[in-house]
């Protein structure tokens, strides 16, 4: 089972190496870090780099895709390269999926018009303008179009614990819950905008605005 992981430069690390630590445990998975080139590819604030060990050419038709998002995602919306191989690689897929961000290239990749979806939630009016229906659950599941989106970052754990039970069954999803042991419990309840108090929200944008700054 080829699961491929698209890197791309300024991507979210959790978001590709949360669903890589549950799906690389699976019976006869091969998981393999593609991109643009071969070599490292750095996350958003360049401190850790992934390597790609192939180009897109070069894995055509993986059995799984999970698209991880990032800020570097907005660059790619009209990079015809990484489209077009989802929209191939979606072809023949048992499943396309994406964490956080990275359905925004699924919708610009043509794969979610009309669909609900999930994605960061200070992404969700951009996902709108490219045709989705942006919504506020943790993942999505369409089982008929073989799509799964995440929303942002750590609901990339979520998306792969649900793609175990899609690709197996939930006894190897639970033991892959298990190996990670991955039993959240969140010290604040803040992990979403909508529970997110006015003071959290604003200190959220004072130390954005300062890393861009």
């Amino acid at each position: 089972m080829l699961i491929a992981i698209p890197v791309f430069d300024a991507f979210t690390a959790l978001d590709a190496i949360g669903p890589y630590e549950v799906l690389q445990r699976l019976p006869g998975a091969d998981v393999r870090f593609i991109g643009h080139r071969v070599g490292p590819v750095r996350t958003e604030n360049g401190m850790l780099a992934v390597v790609a060990d192939a180009t897109f050419a070069e894995v055509p038709a993986p059995d799984v895709v999970v698209v991880p998002g990032g800020i570097g995602t907005r660059a790619l919306l009209a990079d015809e390269l990484i489209l077009d191989w989802i929209g191939t690689a979606h072809a023949t897929s048992a499943w396309t999926t994406s964490v956080c961000t990275g359905s925004l290239l699924l919708a610009a990749a043509g794969l979610l018009d009309g669909l609900e979806a999930a994605t960061h939630w200070a992404a969700r009016s951009t996902l709108g303008e490219l045709g989705a229906v942006p919504v506020v659950d943790r993942v999505v599941v369409h089982r008929e179009r073989r799509i799964m989106t995440a929303a942002g970052v750590s609901a990339g754990i979520d998306m792969a614990l649900t793609l175990a039970e899609a690709l197996f069954d939930t006894t190897t999803a639970a033991a892959m819950q298990l190996m990670i042991e991955y039993d959240p419990r969140p010290p604040f309840d803040s992990g979403s905008i909508e529970k997110a108090t006015p003071a959290v929200v604003e200190r959220l944008a004072e130390l954005r605005a300062a890393v861009k700054g």
